[in-house]
């Protein structure tokens, strides 16, 4: 199998050896402490006929590494983030695209084929490029497993080709346009790139207690996965808050990802638009997680 070397220790990781990194980040103050706004009611999300066809999907992988923790960081006090790799500002309400990417997590996390195949068209035709959608679903793998990702990335294949023989020509969007770093310039990367998102260092008895786990963070996660700029962050931390909200028993993490997501610019009043649409096309319970989260990471950033 083929192996990456990962950060300054020369650490040999498999492709397939970072699993599941839904961890807790460290809370800083936000930028955004409004309270939360009546959102914007969207349009109504139409579902759109299930188009998969009836052939099985290809073989899965049969080896997946998931690593799931779900703890308090401790963090030291940090400045204030620097300008994200793709500058961004806050709009009072989601657009038409941002709308579907929380309900695509939603429905992957939970492994709601026919929902997803409806919200994976609902997002093209509202103009997601085929690569951005394409990357939200390669980014929940760290999120909720390799498993869930080939699946939701089968379901994807089968909507663009269906649509294509429709008529329907979707927009292909573009590859990453960087080339990512390696070695300890992708630590250092990775590492910067986790700082300004969580708001400080993220330090804690964890990662005292398993260091690698850090280490797979900064050089994967926050180094491979969020240094490709074919998707801007907010959609990244949209995506992460509906695939957390939808999954039980990682509320911390999505109480982390909901502070975050005010610090790459998005609103109190859009996260809340957020946890509308996850009761509306979703279910109670994962809305109510959503909405528990933000109160809590609002109330936390007027401290």
């Amino acid at each position: 199998m083929h192996k990456r070397t990962r950060g300054n220790r020369s650490l040999e990781v498999s492709a397939l050896g970072v699993g599941c990194m839904d961890l807790s980040y460290g809370y800083g103050l936000t930028t955004a402490t409004q309270d939360i706004a009546e959102p914007q009611r969207m349009e109504p999300f139409t579902m759109a006929t299930d188009t998969r066809s009836s052939a099985a999907l290809p073989a899965l992988m049969a080896f997946c590494l998931s690593v799931g923790s779900m703890f308090s960081a401790t963090t030291q006090a940090a400045e204030a983030p620097q300008s994200m790799t793709t500058p961004q500002t806050t709009a009072r309400a989601l657009s038409g695209k941002q709308q579907t990417i929380p309900l695509i997590a939603a429905f992957m996390a939970t492994s709601d084929m026919r929902n997803l195949n409806s919200a994976l068209n609902q997002a093209l035709d509202a103009g997601l490029t085929i690569s951005e959608t394409r990357e939200i679903l390669v980014q929940l793998y760290a999120y909720v497993g390799f498993p869930r990702s080939l699946n939701a990335l089968n379901e994807l294949m089968t909507v663009v080709q269906v649509r294509k023989q429709r008529g329907i020509e979707d927009a292909p969007g573009r590859e990453p346009g960087r080339a990512i770093p390696v070695g300890d310039e992708l630590l250092a990367s990775g590492t910067a790139n986790q700082t300004k998102i969580s708001g400080a260092p993220v330090k804690g008895p964890v990662f005292e207690f398993a260091p690698v786990i850090n280490q797979f963070l900064q050089t994967h996660l926050f180094g491979d996965i969020f240094e490709r700029d074919n998707l801007d962050w907010q959609s990244r931390e949209l995506a992460t808050v509906g695939a957390l909200a939808a999954t039980p028993g990682v509320e911390s993490q999505l109480r982390a990802h909901m502070a975050a997501s005010l610090r790459v610019g998005l609103s109190a009043a859009q996260l809340a638009e957020v946890t509308e649409l996850l009761k509306k096309h979703g279910d109670a319970q994962t809305a109510e997680r959503a909405n528990a989260a933000l109160k809590e990471a609002l109330a936390a950033s007027k401290k």
